[in-house]
């Protein structure tokens, strides 16, 4: 009988978000909008994808970084709408 090992291998869905901003580093944590906004961005995110805020797009320009637009999103807990971008390529 064969055994098709790819029915054993669970399936990771990852969300990545990339957000820069200020941030307040505790003995042990870490505060800040900018932690609060990595993490509505990475919720945006669809399943192994990378997005990306505006900030971060404008910061890295010149690089090569390749994006793609993903429109503008209300992110919970964040005053106003923020500019997303997948990131497609990187140099």
């Amino acid at each position: 009988m064969a055994l098709d090992v790819g029915v054993l291998r669970p399936r990771l869905d990852v969300l990545i978000g990339l957000h820069m901003g200020e941030c307040e580093i505790l003995p042990d944590d870490v505060h800040g909008m900018a932690l609060n906004i990595d993490a509505r961005v990475a919720a945006a995110a669809k399943p192994s994808e990378v997005l990306a805020s505006q900030t971060v797009r404008d910061l890295v320009l010149g690089s090569g970084a390749q994006f793609e637009d993903r429109g503008s999103h209300e992110l919970r807990g964040v005053p106003g709408t923020w500019h997303l971008f997948a990131v497609v390529g990187a140099p």
